[in-house]
C-alpha cells in the first residue's frame, strides 16, 4: 500500500528544476539571503507558506510593538533604515522598510507554498523540497510541488511556531484564552483581569499594553529572569554591551550590566522577580533566553497594577489556582509562552538540526551544514545575526555558481521528468 500511494505521488505531483539555491521562507532573515544573493548574481526561488512576506511581523505580533534594539542593529545588508525613521522603528515602520527592501533588490517570493517535507537525494546529489498550497490553493492537488535544486536555504527562523504549554485544566476554564501572536491591543480586556502567562519581553510589553486599557493584568512568573534598562543615560544598553565587548571578555561586561541595572532599576527581588545566575549575555548565547528590555513595566509592577504571581498549579472554571495555593479570580488568559522553530517537522534525514530546530553547530560556525544546506536566522543574536550569516551563505553559494556554471557544464541527474525550470 505504502508503494503505491508513492506511486500515486509520484505522478500527480509537479515538479521544477530551481537554477539556483531554494530558500524556504520570507522573512527577514529569508530577504537578507535573497538580497545577498542578488548581489552575486545568483538566481533563487523563495517558497512562503503564507500570503506576504514578514508573515510573523504582519500577521503575528501586537499593534504597539517596537522594535527593542536600535535600527542600525536591525537593518539587513545593503539596505539602511530611512533617516528619518526614529531609533526604535514601530511594527508599521519596520513591515514598510522590509516592503521596500523587497522591492528595491526586486524579490519576489512563492506565496501559499507550504514546505511538507525538505530530503537531499544522494544519488542525485540534489534536494528534493515538497511544497503544498495553502490559503485559497489548500487542498488542490494542481498546486502541490516538487522543487528540486542543488543548495537548500532554511529561513524559517527561530520564531516559525507558537509554544502553547499543557496547563492543567486549560480545557475547563471557560474564559477567552489567546496567544500572544492573535493579541492585538487591549482594548478588548477594558476592565478585565488578565492572566498573562510568561514574563519576556512580550509577556511585559503585553501587561503594560493591558495596563494603558485599563485591564487587571497578573503576570506568571515561574522562572529567575534577567531585566535591563534599555537605555542608560540615554544610551541603548545594547549598543552599550555590543562597544564593551570589543574591549573585555563577556563575563565582565555581563558584571557591568547588571551593576548599571541594579543602578537605574534598583533591586528586583522585592517585587517577585529573580535574576538567573548567569549573566543576561551568557544566558542568551548558550539558552537563547534574552533580557527584558524594560520599556516601564516594572514602574507598573512597583506601583501595583501588574500583579506578579508564582507558577500556575491548575485553571478551574474562571479561576487560577497557582503554585502558593492563591486563587484567582480571572476573565481572559494570554499566554505570552514564546516561539520555536519548525524545522525538524519538515527537514528530513539531516543530522545538521538538532531537535530544538537549531544547527547543533553554535554561532558563529552554524550557517553552513553538508551537500549544500545553509541555516539562515539560527544564530540567537536577532537580525544582525541573521544578516551575518545571509552574507556568508550568498558568498558560499556565489563561488559555487560561478564555478558549476563555467562553459563546460555536465548533465545534472535528476529522478524525474521536471516540467518547469525556475
Amino acid at each position: 500500500m505504502v508503494f503505491m500511494a508513492d506511486q500515486f505521488d509520484f505522478f500527480s505531483r509537479r515538479c521544477a528544476w530551481v537554477n539556483g539555491p531554494i530558500i524556504v521562507g520570507s522573512g527577514p532573515s529569508g530577504l537578507a539571503v535573497a538580497a545577498s544573493l542578488k548581489e552575486h548574481g545568483v538566481p533563487f526561488v523563495i517558497l512562503e507558506r503564507s500570503d506576504c512576506i514578514a508573515s510573523l511581523w504582519q500577521k503575528r505580533t501586537y499593534d504597539r510593538l517596537k522594535l527593542h534594539l536600535p535600527k542600525q542593529f536591525c537593518q539587513l545588508p545593503n539596505f539602511p533604515f530611512p533617516e528619518d525613521y526614529p531609533e526604535y522603528p514601530t511594527k508599521k515602520q519596520f513591515v514598510d522598510y522590509l516592503e521596500s527592501y523587497a522591492k528595491h533588490f526586486e524579490i519576489s517570493a512563492r506565496f501559499n507554498q507550504s514546505v511538507q517535507s525538505a530530503r537531499y537525494d544522494e544519488t542525485s546529489g540534489l534536494w528534493r523540497v515538497r511544497t503544498v498550497g495553502t490559503g485559497a490553493e489548500a487542498g488542490n492537488r494542481s498546486h502541490e510541488m516538487e522543487y528540486i535544486g542543488r543548495w537548500l536555504v532554511v529561513a524559517t527562523g527561530e520564531n516559525a511556531e507558537k509554544v502553547v504549554p499543557e496547563l492543567e485544566g486549560l480545557g475547563e476554564f471557560g474564559g477567552d484564552v489567546t496567544h500572544a501572536c492573535d493579541y492585538k491591543s487591549g482594548e478588548a480586556y477594558r476592565g478585565k483581569r488578565v492572566l498573562v502567562v510568561g514574563c519576556g519581553n512580550s509577556g511585559m510589553e503585553l501587561c503594560l499594553d493591558l495596563c494603558d486599557h485599563d485591564a487587571l493584568p497578573a503576570m506568571v512568573v515561574r522562572e529567575s529572569v534577567h531585566v535591563l534598562p534599555r537605555e542608560v543615560l540615554g544610551k541603548s544598553t545594547f549598543e552599550l554591551a555590543v562597544t564593551l565587548m570589543k574591549w573585555l571578555p563577556l563575563w565582565l561586561v555581563d558584571k557591568i550590566l547588571l551593576v548599571l541595572a541594579w543602578l537605574v532599576l534598583g533591586s528586583i527581588s522585592k517585587y517577585g522577580l529573580r535574576r538567573p545566575s548567569t549573566g543576561p549575555l551568557e544566558l542568551k548565547n548558550t539558552q537563547g533566553r534574552t533580557p527584558v528590555l524594560d520599556i516601564g513595566a516594572l514602574g507598573k509592577i512597583r506601583s501595583g497594577d501588574i500583579k506578579v504571581v508564582p507558577g500556575i498549579k491548575r485553571f478551574s472554571p474562571g479561576r487560577v489556582e497557582l503554585a502558593d495555593g492563591q486563587v484567582l479570580d480571572i476573565d481572559s488568559v494570554v499566554l505570552a509562552t514564546g516561539y520555536r522553530s519548525n524545522v525538524p517537522q519538515w527537514l528530513q534525514r539531516c543530522d545538521f538540526f538538532s531537535k530544538d530546530g537549531f544547527p547543533k553547530t553554535p554561532f558563529p560556525n552554524g550557517w553552513k551544514g553538508q551537500s549544500g544546506l545553509y541555516a539562515v536566522g539560527f544564530t540567537r543574536r536577532g537580525l544582525s545575526g541573521a544578516s551575518s550569516d545571509a552574507v556568508k551563505a550568498a558568498k558560499d553559494i556565489g563561488r559555487m555558481w560561478r564555478e558549476e556554471t563555467k562553459p563546460a557544464k555536465r548533465p545534472v541527474a535528476c529522478h524525474r521528468r521536471c516540467i518547469s525550470q525556475i
